[in-house]
């Protein structure tokens, strides 16, 4: 697939200002971690994989062909730039991991039984629920 250690090289991190309450401690540090991965100029990942990811992440790549991840979970700057990491490489190994195609299996012939047996009874018990025909 890739090489976690090198793709980690190429990420930019930002700290930024988190939002929300706590006091005066809030105003003056930046935990919240911005991650941003340009896609495009990677030397990690090959053109193929840039394709896929282009083509399954447009919604969260921006038009410059960054990806940008924000993570703002914990007080620790540290430890929210651990957290970012790890989402990124799971975004970016979900985006390439390529589903085994479907092989659909013949039904059993019991359960096609089973299924006619079933309607026949069903079939029955509405006839006997008739008026009789007298004729």
């Amino acid at each position: 697939m890739f090489k976690e250690e090198a793709l980690i090289r190429e990420f930019n991190f930002k700290g930024i200002r988190s939002s929300g309450a706590g006091g005066q401690h809030v105003n003056k540090v930046s935990s919240k971690i911005e991650l941003s991965f340009n896609i495009q100029e990677s030397l990690v990942l090959n053109e193929t994989q840039k394709e896929i990811i282009a083509h399954k992440l447009s919604n969260r790549i921006t038009k410059e062909g960054l990806l940008i991840l924000q993570c703002g979970e914990s007080r620790s700057q540290h430890r929210n730039k651990n957290i970012a990491i790890v989402r990124a490489i799971q975004l970016l190994k979900g985006t390439l991991f390529k589903q085994k195609k479907r092989i659909p299996t013949k039904t059993p012939k019991s359960v096609v039984l089973k299924r006619l047996k079933k309607k026949r009874l069903n079939k029955e018990r509405k006839a006997n629920r008739r008026k009789p025909n007298l004729d």
